[in-house]
């Protein structure tokens, strides 16, 4: 593989970039090594590759289903046989331990590549109205542009449900952890998929972002990455009227309602928050709590907490590894600084010193914190967590929805109770109590947590354009 990660995917072909002689060097955060390299790709590659997409476009959108289908399987069983090149290399380019990694970060994979395809299997792309028939027809060209942060989640979240749907695809990876993604076009190549329906382009998302955005025949972008960056890019898109799916920022509650034991929720909490070293989107970063109780659930948070040892990430021991880069490392300590100064209470976690053994953040929990914060406002994306109580539990909604965000939420406590606080956070997914994640459920969020939906078949449909046509033939 070291001899493909020199190479961008064109046309069902691996060959130089454009950009001759122009490398990124991919960083482990652990130990700082400069270990791999990608192509710095530009224009010309972008154009390359839209051109091989939207040639191999006509074609490939008159496949059958069963012909995709096939061949996804075809390639879901040699990306499998991947499992521990791609697990050794994430924990490299990521920094996350090896559980996590093998869990999440891989296994996890496998397993939503095998729900697109048994939920296409079954997808009705037609559907019979009073004097028309409707067809999900493929939107064509997509561009889909992913994070760092999931490196293997967020590329299958959008190639495989767009190529399943008849789309052929121009992917980016984040020029920060590009790596494992290798391994999954290097299996859509050995399974025989058409030259021109899957392409790989490495690169600065600053630069190739900015082109597809704006491509004249890209006819759809799909992004996961910041609100920012999201807007700035879907405002470049709709310049030519593009489809926009996006899947962006987050400031998720975690409501406790009034209990006598909360020790069963904390797992889920910690979870979220702490593993990934923070780097979720979907993390529950605000936990409110009964005011009556407070002093009780921090202790019980203080205590729990030493069970998420950060540290380096090949040590057994430890849960949480470093953030990803030097400017991550930044940003997060810039909070925690912040957080002091506003007001609040640290009472898990320390001020991060100057980075000399990988950029690990240990934990960090603060108390009285009122949502007018900008630790309580605004992504921080790390291992920091915000205790906010409330008095009643109108109020806790009230807090929950105080937020320019809508992406995720949990609720703890009686589970009718939990159930209507659930209905009243305005968030694209809420979890009431120990209820494990839906592979097949749409995920995405309201407000400016994003557009559009990804996973199971809202996944798949959000690749497709409905047509309607008017035949009385037929009826």
């Amino acid at each position: 593989m070291q001899k493909i990660f020199d190479c961008q995917y064109i046309d069902g072909r691996w060959s130089p970039s454009a950009n001759t002689g122009c490398f990124i060097e991919v960083e482990n955060p652990s130990t700082f090594e400069k270990f791999a390299r990608v192509p710095e790709g530009n224009n010309d590659d972008v154009d390359a590759a839209v051109s091989a997409a939207k040639k191999a476009y006509p074609s490939w959108s008159q496949t059958s289903m069963q012909e995709r289908l096939d061949l996804m399987k075809k390639m879901l069983e040699i990306f499998k046989s991947y499992e521990k090149d791609i697990i050794e290399l994430e924990v490299k380019e990521l920094g996350q331990p090896y559980a996590f990694t093998e869990n999440l970060q891989c296994r996890y994979q496998f397993a939503r590549v095998q729900s697109y395809i048994d939920c296409a299997a079954e997808l009705a792309l037609t559907q019979k109205l009073a004097q028309s028939t409707v067809y999900r027809e493929p939107v064509g060209v997509v561009a889909c542009i992913t994070p760092w942060n999931y490196p293997l989640g967020q590329v299958v979240q959008k190639v495989i449900p767009a190529v399943l749907m008849g789309n052929t695809v121009v992917l980016k990876p984040s020029q920060h952890t590009p790596l494992t993604v290798y391994y999954l076009i290097d299996a859509f190549d050995r399974a025989g998929f058409p030259a021109g329906v899957v392409n790989l382009v490495s690169g600065k998302g600053s630069a190739l972002g900015t082109r597809l955005a704006t491509h004249p025949d890209v006819d759809m972008v799909s992004f996961t990455g910041s609100t920012r960056v999201g807007i700035e890019l879907s405002q470049l898109a709709l310049g030519s009227v593009k489809r926009i799916s996006l899947e962006l920022g987050g400031k998720s509650p975690f409501v406790w309602l009034a209990s006598e034991d909360y020790a069963p929720a904390v797992g889920k909490l910690f979870d979220s928050i702490f593993l990934n070293a923070g780097q979720t989107c979907t993390a529950l970063s605000r936990l409110l709590v009964p005011r009556a109780d407070k002093e009780k659930i921090e202790a019980l948070l203080i205590e729990r907490a030493k069970e998420y040892k950060a540290g380096d990430p090949t040590d057994a021991t430890n849960r949480i590894g470093p953030v990803s880069s030097r400017a991550q490392y930044e940003k997060v300590r810039g909070y925690i600084k912040l957080g002091l100064e506003e007001g609040a209470r640290m009472i898990v976690g320390k001020v991060p010193e100057e980075a000399s053994c990988g950029y690990v953040i240990d934990p960090v929990i603060f108390t009285d914190v009122t949502n007018d914060m900008r630790i309580a406002r605004e992504e921080i994306f790390g291992p920091v967590l915000c205790v906010i109580a409330y008095d009643t539990v109108e109020e806790a909604v009230a807090i929950a929805n105080d937020t320019i965000y809508g992406l995720n939420a949990a609720v703890f406590g009686p589970k009718e109770q939990a159930v209507a606080v659930a209905h009243a956070i305005r968030a694209g997914n809420v979890y009431v109590n120990d209820a494990p994640r839906d592979i097949t459920a749409p995920f995405g969020g309201y407000k400016q947590s994003g557009l559009g939906r990804e996973g199971g078949y809202a996944g798949l449909l959000e690749f497709t354009q409905p047509k309607a046509i008017f035949d009385l033939s037929t009826y």
